[in-house]
């Protein structure tokens, strides 16, 4: 099973995704829980050269291209040999992150992005979305009050991370059956108890 969690940046999503792997380990499932882009040696120097401040004048194109070059190494070296083992793949942020970041973001054609995300994922999509979804100025305050990584893309300006939360509300409504939206404005614990709801119900369907 393949899970995903999307959201705008300062949603919760690295925090919830560790409570969630270990809420799922003590139920006795075998987890994978990894980040994009990165989790593979590829994907990590990627990762690096897309965060870095210094690279500013990056091209969006550049961008898009570069987040997808570590999905597809992702996706062939750990996600598909994870899942066909049958474990539990929980994943902060997929494709959908280029669909709400570069594709509605920087406004480029989203039936172009889609054909670029196909061949990056070879086609694998995940059964599971949570959307974490905050206003993108609280997002980003929690951002700065955090502490924690202050990155390139963290910096554009807020009317670009408005089109992305944007994006991800029109993507989750247009498919309710994958698609889950949460409020992540809430406390930390209110949220995780949510997502265990959803996540239990969505398994207990399964078997």
């Amino acid at each position: 099973m393949f899970i995903t969690l999307e959201g705008p940046d300062g949603s919760g999503k690295t925090l919830q995704i560790h409570l969630l792997e270990e809420f799922l380990t003590a139920r006795g499932y075998k987890v994978f829980c990894g980040r994009e882009p990165g989790d593979t040696f590829i994907g990590e120097q990627i990762r690096q050269v897309l965060m870095d401040h210094q690279n500013k004048n990056m091209h969006p194109r550049t961008e898009t291209l570069l987040f997808c070059a570590a999905r597809a190494q992702l996706v062939e070296e750990v996600l598909k040999p994870h899942l066909e083992r049958g474990d539990i793949v929980l994943l902060d942020r997929y494709a959908d992150s280029t669909m709400a970041y570069q594709g509605y973001g920087h406004q480029f054609d989203l039936d172009l992005i889609r054909s670029l995300l196909h061949f990056a994922t070879g086609g694998l999509r995940p059964n599971l979305t949570f959307l974490l979804d905050v206003d993108p100025q609280t997002g980003l305050e929690r951002r700065q009050k955090g502490g924690g990584e202050w990155n390139r893309m963290d910096a554009y300006v807020l009317q670009y991370h408005q089109r992305v939360r944007q994006g991800y509300l029109e993507m989750a409504q247009a498919d309710p059956q994958r698609w889950k939206i949460v409020d992540a404005s809430r406390q930390p614990d209110v949220v995780q108890s949510e997502l265990r709801e959803i996540l239990l119900s969505y398994l207990s369907n399964l078997s």
